[in-house]
């Protein structure tokens, strides 16, 4: 088992985004197996080589790394701050350098914070359906905390993030295992290519 990754594309340090990613890493992990990884990722320490990586095409040193850790993951937490009523460009700057395909079929628990409730549909509007089209698997609950969630009497903040660590947890679970493939196992016959039927 790889673990989790958890993704905070809060701006300042300490920020209410990150503080929402430690909450629902904590929650997603009591409720998996003892011992399981957690990684997490400030896409704030990246930023300038994730606008390196979308214009050449080409991620290297610690984004590489990042992106290799999201690509094996067994399960993603996403969290980003509401901008303009959706995901911060920070956010989408990241998973606009994942490569296609490394987030089909894993489980994601998305996570927003913003000033007000009124922004919460963000999630279901403008995440669910990037992670959609990046064939994850988002949980049926995500966790939008506004600012009035943080004074202790905030809507059940503590029983949502609870709710989603526990969906996290449970897709992790029933994930069957990726069995490593190498790509040299089903190679093309000499005489496919030499007739033009590459696959």
């Amino acid at each position: 088992m790889s673990g989790l990754v958890v993704v905070s594309a809060g701006l300042g340090q300490p920020s209410s985004t990150r503080l929402l990613t430690d909450r629902l890493a904590a929650a997603a992990s009591d409720a998996l197996r003892p011992g399981t990884a957690v990684e997490t990722v400030e896409l704030r320490d990246h930023a300038h080589a994730m606008v390196d990586a979308a214009l050449t095409g080409f991620a290297s040193g610690a984004l590489r790394a990042a992106l290799d850790a999201v690509a094996d993951a067994d399960g993603l937490i996403a969290v980003t701050p509401v901008f303009n009523a959706s995901y911060s460009g920070l956010f989408k700057t990241f998973f606009d350098v994942v490569e296609p395909g490394a987030l089909e079929g894993t489980p994601v628990l998305l996570g927003a914070t913003g000033g007000t409730a009124r922004h919460s549909l963000a999630i279901d509007y403008a995440m669910r359906p990037l992670f959609a089209y990046l064939r994850a698997t988002a949980v049926p609950t995500a966790v939008y905390a506004a600012s009035e969630d943080w004074g202790g009497a905030g809507g059940g903040l503590a029983e949502r993030v609870a709710r989603a660590g526990a969906e996290l947890a449970a897709l992790v679970e029933a994930r069957p295992a990726a069995a490593a493939q190498d790509p040299y196992d089903d190679p093309v016959p000499f005489e496919e290519l030499l007739a033009g039927g590459g696959r």
